[in-house]
């Protein structure tokens, strides 16, 4: 079953287009690895399929349904989560606090008109809320055994840890569609293995996975399918024997000797 699909999808910035017309396909319960040299078009696309950018033409489609150009906390809500190449946490929070806020969306009261019963009754489900929210939170520090840390800044973590806890805070907002964008970007190979495990165990849950990432070793060994970029196009999908030998593939990788 096709869980995502781009059409034709096009990002021009004046006169450089990053996409072009590019036909994306992410199958529910696999992990879909997004290769390609710098500058391909890899984050472009991503950032188009979550909401953080518009596309200039094309749509993409999640469940049948068409969510070209919504906001990405529209799309957050729909069950698309991600991570960035660059690490976004609260520097300031607690562990605890930052994977919190990927609790937040999910809770909300009803609306009140100044009684004092309905005042009450919002007071109590705050409460309730911050309970559900704080619970679910430690569910997915213990995932990624993060829970003794839970107090620490998210500023004091090391480098491997951190990425584990924005991949949590993307979790917590109970994705069905995860986007990681160069997950083991800086990792030291001990780090990128245990990555490795982690993204399978992702999968385990039920959820599918998408990333960008220039760790071949990684994404021969766990993608399922995998789609190149070069300049922007689609140039190759398939498994990853299939992209091994494929002659387009190893040109934009490797250059191509001159005849």
């Amino acid at each position: 079953m096709i869980l995502l699909e781009t059409k034709q999808l096009t990002r021009a910035y004046g006169g450089v287009i990053a996409v072009s017309k590019v036909d994306f396909e992410v199958e529910q319960g696999l992990i879909t690895g997004l290769i390609g040299p710098n500058g391909a078009g890899k984050t472009t696309l991503f950032n188009n399929i979550t909401g953080l950018d518009v596309p200039t033409s094309g749509t993409v489609h999640y469940k049948g349904k068409e969510i070209t150009g919504k906001s990405a906390h529209s799309i957050c809500r729909m069950g698309v989560a991600r991570t960035f190449q660059n690490i976004r946490l609260f520097k300031e929070l607690t562990v605890l606090e930052n994977v919190m806020v990927g609790r937040h969306f999910k809770v909300g009261t009803s609306p009140t008109k100044g009684r004092f019963g309905s005042v009450l009754k919002s007071f109590i489900s705050l409460g309730n809320e911050e309970f559900e929210m704080k619970k679910e939170a430690l569910h997915w520090l213990d995932f990624f055994e993060l829970g003794e840390l839970s107090d620490e800044l998210a500023k004091n973590l090391p480098y491997g840890h951190q990425r584990e806890l924005e991949i949590a805070r993307a979790l917590a907002t109970e994705p069905s569609l995860l986007f990681l964008d160069e997950p083991a970007a800086g990792m030291n190979p001990q780090e990128t293995e245990h990555l490795m495990s982690t993204i399978r165990r992702i999968r385990a849950l039920g959820i599918t996975v998408v990333l960008i990432e220039h760790d071949m070793k990684l994404v021969m060994n766990i993608c399922d399918t995998i789609t190149v970029l070069n300049y922007g196009q689609n140039i190759a999908q398939g498994t990853p024997k299939e992209i091994k030998r494929n002659p387009l593939v190893i040109e934009a990788y490797l250059g191509k000797e001159d005849e």
